[in-house]
Order: C-alpha cells, then structure tokens, then sequence
C-alpha cells in the first residue's frame, strides 16, 4: 500500500488516527529537520511502524540523539545530495537514512557508502 500526504494539504501525520497507517509496511520520509519537528515524529512514527527517515548524518552524533538510537536499527549513509536538480552544487550537510522501530533495540547497524561509489562521485566533482 502506498499513501502519500502533507501537510501542505491539511494533513498532520503527528496528530492523525493511528489507523490511517494500517496496511503499510513502514513510514518513510524526508522529515523537517528542525529537532522540535523531528524528535515527535520518531517517536509517533516509530510506535506505529517501522520508520524511514532522511536527515542530517551528524545527528547521530549528539547528545540529543541518544534517546532514540537503542531504537534506531539501521544508519544508511548517503553523502551529500543534490536538493536543486541541475544545480552544479551539493548540499552542505551530509545525510543519512535512519531506520527505527520500537520493537528494536541494541542500537543502530550502520552502512556505508561503497568505496566504488565514493570514488566515482569526488571524480564527478573535479569535471
């Protein structure tokens, strides 16, 4: 099942009926990355479903992360991206994909990005 909403649309995912998710297998999304924005929605996410989230790499580095991460599975590094298709630049910040659940604990599994691919993309950058 595949649900897409925002609250661009008068949808606020923090505050709807917990059913509106039944059918899916995970959330996923690009959340705000404001900390008071994204701190709730791991946690009203998380106790629905497995949840997907892309934002800041660093963040697991902090201090304010570290309530989350017994539940947070998985870290999928993903470098930079490019928000502005057509853009010749990059993002600033690094990302990552985090996945949490709260029936997981035991901290994160982090994947890295292939050396291959980190290869390729400093070779893109220099043309």
């Amino acid at each position: 099942m595949r649900f897409a909403r925002d609250l661009r649309d008068g949808f606020d995912a923090l505050t709807c009926d917990p059913n509106t998710f039944q059918g899916a297998d995970a959330v996923v999304t690009n959340p705000p990355w404001t900390r008071a924005a994204l701190h709730p929605m791991i946690e009203r996410f998380s106790d629905i479903l497995p949840t997907w989230l892309l934002f800041d790499a660093d963040w697991a580095h902090t201090k304010q992360a570290a309530p989350y991460l017994d539940y947070c599975s998985h870290i999928v590094s993903v470098g930079r991206l490019k928000w502005i298709p057509d853009t010749k630049h990059q993002a600033k910040d690094s990302c990552a994909w985090y996945r949490f659940d709260r029936r997981h604990s035991g901290g994160p599994h982090f994947i890295g990005r292939p050396s291959n691919e980190i290869a390729k993309s400093y070779v893109e950058a220099a043309q």
